[in-house]
């Protein structure tokens, strides 16, 4: 069996997890990136509309820095984020956009003279000054009080992958493709790395390391309509939450994008509104300003998702074979900017729904799309439980978005926190001995997942199939755990995934599981992948609350008072459903909590002391 010894082992070469290497690698380190497809394959490709940072060039952003973009990140949050951290994000994401700059990402750039916006719906000018040429522009995006989110066109995740891969190349690093990480090998204190299978031959793999990153993105195939691809299926959380050891933080903070395209769900861009888009109902009415005066189609993502689906309910969706939906209108935005600024969303538009987006209405509807949950970490991005254990990006719980992460946000998380956590980790290397490599506890782990492989190819475990089972979890989740849930809903859809646990132990395959074997592969993940759903809906029943994307329609209310906190989501062996414990939302506040400006709802206060005290600590 082959097996590979590196100082950091990178499981997932999307943005986080590449960024993480360069900055170890820089540091002398060797460093190896495992990836089920080829890195500029990877899910940070698809993000389309930019990255927030509080760079203040263009006329719209004029005024901006750090401290507005904090206050925006930690209401879009609705106060569920850990301020320490919304602090360290954001004075780093203006000097993280340079050096990407520096290594190549082509930024849209500030055009001085006249120029034509449009701002809900209405055309306005604005003179960029002639000081700021060529420096690195920006869009708005939803809950921002400032122009901050740079872009170059709505491709910016694919271009700023493709440079980060490059980076990689320049500095050696060892980019694995192919390779799907299926158990941490770890002796219940420290992470030692994992065994892994390639799915090009489906033979068994191990690599051991000093530390170890998990940085495989979010759990969005748990859910049936999602904008996420296909690889974004939790076997990264999953495989981490197995140890026993590493909690799932806020497992319920499941973000909602309100336009996918109906039926693919594929995403078009926040740039759409954030450039002047608007959202029609069945009457070609624009409602958003009915519930949102301040901010319509530009409120943040979990509301204007919520005052969506009320709108639907009030009977003016508009009817199609594929359920109903709304209208995005971007026709008065015209062909030269959607020829430029919006042309994936041109793409999209004309390859999967054959319209031309210059003449006719995208039709949407809220589709999952983020998962502010994952492997909870501290500030440094060092895993809860176990030594040497690492994660970033949407794979974890940081805790910089809280119950709702602002478009923007995420993208420029990858790099920032990258870069944070892959300076914390060349700390941890430089300052940690090598560790001892137990062969026969490694043995074991291989042999384990020999002995699970096999079972499911005899079929000595049952006949039960893994993709009629796996559409049990997504419907389950999809009927009880959306936009909006409630105890019934809640505790229907519990059940229905505790049947779907007992039928993924008894899993058969059609196929012969030989070779690369897709059913295999997806037989091997779905036991954890439905473990992930439980803590989702288990923990979504828990909190008596509506915080974000968190929408009870049975408890309507924030409540500060009793729930000011972050989930922690154990699984112990043998167990039927997580374990929850809690931890304060954030150790400090700058902003104590408070009204967002938008969302509206009622707000049950927390103990003024208490909030006084925590103020008065970060002082």
């Amino acid at each position: 069996m082959q097996t590979v010894m590196t100082d950091l082992l990178v499981i997932g070469a999307g943005l986080s997890g590449e960024r993480i290497a360069v900055e170890a690698a820089e540091a002398g380190f060797d460093v190896v990136c495992l990836s089920i497809v080829p890195a500029r394959r990877s899910h940070s490709s698809a993000a389309q509309g930019g990255m927030q940072a509080a760079l203040g060039n263009c006329a719209m952003g004029e005024g901006d820095c750090p401290d507005v973009h904090f206050e925006d990140t930690v209401k879009g949050s609705d106060w569920g984020c850990d301020q320490e951290v919304a602090r360290m994000f954001v004075e780093a994401a203006p000097i993280e956009m340079r050096r990407l700059a520096h290594w190549g990402v082509p930024w849209n750039r500030v055009v001085p003279g006249k120029s034509t916006y449009f701002k809900g719906g209405e055309l306005f000018e604005k003179y960029e000054k002639e000081e700021k040429a060529g420096l690195i522009t920006a869009r708005s995006f939803g809950g921002t009080a400032k122009w901050r989110t740079c872009y170059t066109s709505d491709g910016t995740g694919h271009a700023v992958m493709c440079t980060m891969d490059n980076r990689c190349a320049q500095l050696g690093i060892r980019v694995l493709d192919r390779k799907e990480a299926i158990a941490l090998i770890h002796d219940g204190e420290k992470a030692l790395g994992a065994v892994v299978r390639c799915l090009r031959t489906g033979a068994l793999e191990v690599f051991l390391a000093r530390a170890t990153a998990v940085c495989t993105g979010g759990f969005g195939r748990l859910y049936r309509a999602t904008t996420n691809a296909v690889i974004c299926d939790g076997a990264g959380a999953a495989m981490v939450l197995d140890t026993g050891l590493v909690p799932i933080g806020n497992p319920e903070a499941i973000q909602f994008h309100p336009t996918g395209i109906v039926p693919t769900d594929i995403l078009v861009t926040e740039g759409c509104r954030g450039d002047g888009g608007t959202l029609l109902d069945v009457d070609e009415y624009r409602f958003m300003p009915d519930y949102e005066p301040a901010k319509a189609e530009l409120a943040s993502r979990d509301v204007v998702s919520r005052r969506m689906t009320e709108h639907m309910r009030k009977g003016k969706g508009v009817p199609s074979p594929y359920g109903e939906h709304l209208w995005l209108d971007i026709r008065h935005l015209g062909d030269a900017h959607i020829s430029t600024k919006l042309r994936e969303v041109d793409e999209i538009c004309k390859h999967f729904l054959g319209i031309d987006p210059r003449e006719s209405l995208i039709p949407v509807r809220p589709t999952q799309h983020y998962t502010m949950a994952g492997i909870r970490t501290d500030k440094t991005g060092a895993a809860y439980g176990l030594r040497g254990l690492f994660s970033a990006g949407e794979a974890a719980c940081w805790d910089l978005h809280g119950f709702n992460r602002l478009g923007g946000n995420s993208l420029a998380e990858t790099v920032v926190a990258g870069g944070i956590i892959g300076r914390c980790i060349v700390e941890f290397l430089q300052g940690t001995p090598a560790p001892t490599f137990s062969m026969d506890l490694v043995r074991a782990e291989v042999a384990r997942q020999k002995a699970r492989t096999q079972a499911l190819v005899s079929g000595s475990q049952g006949a039960e199939d893994v993709f009629a089972v796996r559409g049990m979890m997504q419907d389950a989740l999809m009927e009880g755990c959306f936009v909006f849930r409630n105890d019934a809903g809640l505790r229907a859809c519990i059940a229905r995934l505790q049947e779907a646990l007992e039928r993924s132990q008894r899993l058969g395959l059609r196929s012969s599981g030989k070779g690369a074997s897709p059913e295999l592969a997806a037989a091997l993940k779905l036991p954890g992948q439905v473990r992930l759903a439980l803590c989702i809906a288990t923990a979504a029943l828990a909190r008596t609350e509506s915080r974000g994307s968190h929408n009870r329609e049975d408890y309507p209310e924030r409540n500060d008072r009793d729930w000011l906190s972050r989930t922690l989501a154990y699984w112990d062996e043998g167990a039927t459903l997580p374990r929850l414990a809690y931890e304060d939302a954030t150790p400090v506040f700058e902003i104590p909590p408070g009204d967002r400006g938008y969302g509206g709802g009622k707000i049950i206060p927390a103990d003024p002391a208490v909030v006084a005290a925590k103020t008065r600590a970060q002082g």
